[in-house]
């Protein structure tokens, strides 16, 4: 199985385990110029983004640790781009969250990180 094969499998798991716990998966895998957004999905009339780490084992960190500053700020000009793209949604409060997955232990990280806007 190649990463991509490997990241779909894991994306799959997390949409499944967000769909249990209420979320109403709207879109996944969206991309624009700026980047990726792996899911994006609304939960009690919150726009929610999720973005899905996945790790094997602890050589190169836990799953939480690998969405950085710099991932951060490329989701959040996604996000962006997403409201001005789906205007149905552009009421609704933004959360960013992460689902963690390490070996095959899910774990949703709700409002992981703030908005990064376009400053420098």
């Amino acid at each position: 199985m190649n990463k991509r094969e490997e990241g779909n499998r894991y994306e799959e798991m997390a949409a499944h385990f967000l769909e249990k716990h209420g979320v109403k998966i709207t879109d996944r895998n969206f991309r624009c110029r700026f980047g990726e957004i792996d899911i994006i999905g609304i939960k009690d009339d919150v726009l929610i983004f999720f973005e899905v780490k996945y790790r094997s084992g602890t050589g190169k960190g836990c799953a939480k640790e690998a969405v950085t500053h710099n991932k951060q700020r490329i989701i959040c000009l996604v996000s962006d781009h997403y409201r001005a793209y789906k205007r149905q949604f552009a009421a609704l409060q933004v959360r960013y969250d992460v689902i963690a997955i390490d070996k095959e232990k899910i774990e949703w990280i709700p409002a992981a990180f703030d908005y990064i806007g376009r400053g420098f």
